[in-house]
């Protein structure tokens, strides 16, 4: 038997990736990146802090070097998991991070107290 199989990319890999830039001012290319809802969630997320974002033929470029602002609105955490993702990224740049308590889909029980529990920590 010989072929190729393609591997798409990956929601949980990408979502984490993404908010990674915020940590040091820079630009970025992600490239295998899912066009999935939680990955357009997550740029429009990324350009609200002041990130500039092209997504196209899942490629992804971010520039973080205008991240100014590490506030996560409700109306745009509210619709996934992920959004926890960016405490880490806005306490390292900013040391500071308002972040509204998560949403997402209601798959089983995802506490979130691993992530209180660190920034009580901090």
């Amino acid at each position: 038997m010989k072929g190729a199989v393609p591997i798409s990319g990956a929601k949980n890999s990408v979502l984490p990736i993404m908010v990674a830039t915020i940590i040091a001012p820079g630009k970025y290319r992600l490239n295998n990146v899912p066009k999935l809802r939680d990955t357009f969630t997550m740029k429009r997320l990324l350009e609200m802090v002041g990130a500039h974002v092209k997504f196209k033929n899942n490629i992804m470029d971010i520039d973080t070097t205008g991240c100014d602002t590490p506030v996560a609105p409700y109306d745009i955490v509210k619709t996934m998991r992920a959004s926890f993702y960016v405490l880490g990224p806005f306490m390292s740049r900013f040391n500071y991070a308002e972040v509204s308590l998560p949403g997402g889909c209601s798959w089983g029980p995802r506490p979130v107290n691993f992530h209180l529990n660190a920034l009580e920590e901090l």
